[in-house]
């Protein structure tokens, strides 16, 4: 038997998420994302009221794919095994909701909800970013005070939610963008480590620069 279709409420929220990325979410009405799945905007409302509830779903899932591996893993010190984790998946979701980096402060602005929604999940990712940098500290990693853990996590936290409209302001065309670009984002975040890595860590970190780095003329 061939597998089934996604059911409609799940193809409004896939499409949602792919014009998005691609136009641009002021750029993409409900009549767009209705016309665009072949349904009749009546289907789509039946569904979702408005492309504010769309919006919230997405954030809802974006939100929850951070907060399931911005966590220190259970019964272990953290690795470097454990950094390279995380920043790839960092990467992985940015790439898949770029759309809300690109468009944040209009997003909410329009919906004083959504607005509530992500101060409480900046305020859990900068505690667990927090709890992160503590672990590896405590793996012999870093050599941070409790301080510089603060403003390292916060650092890290604005350049990671700035990237991509720092790279829409950079760049003519915000469609060109690709997954190496975000990938400097990453780079830059572990450049703000580079003053506190151990000696020990050093060469595996050296390792993840290589990893990550994007000559600079490749973002303009």
């Amino acid at each position: 038997m061939p597998p089934s279709r996604p059911k409609t409420r799940a193809r409004i929220v896939q499409a949602s998420l792919a014009l998005f990325n691609e136009q641009g979410e002021r750029s993409v009405t409900t009549n767009h994302i209705a016309a665009h799945l072949g349904i009749s905007p009546g289907n789509l409302y039946y569904h979702f009221r408005n492309k504010q509830m769309i919006i919230a779903e997405l954030f809802a899932e974006y939100a929850a794919s951070v907060d399931d591996f911005l966590r220190l893993p259970e019964g272990r010190a953290l690795t470097m095994a454990d950094k390279t984790h995380y920043l790839e998946s960092l990467l992985d979701v940015m790439w898949r909701y770029r759309f809300l980096h690109r468009d944040l402060e209009h997003l909410l602005a329009a919906d004083p909800v959504l607005a509530e929604d992500y101060r409480q999940f900046a305020r859990r990712c900068l505690a667990h970013a927090q709890a992160i940098y503590r672990g590896f500290v405590e793996a012999g990693i870093l050599c941070l005070d409790e301080a510089e853990t603060e403003a390292l996590a916060l650092n890290a936290w604005i350049v990671l939610t700035s990237w991509v409209r720092f790279l829409g302001t950079v760049r003519s065309d915000a469609a060109t963008l690709d997954e190496s670009m975000l990938r400097r984002g990453l780079y830059q975040v572990l450049a703000l480590e580079g003053g506190f890595v151990s000696p020990q860590a050093a060469p595996a970190v050296q390792a993840l620069y290589a990893r990550l780095h994007v000559p600079l003329e490749q973002l303009f």
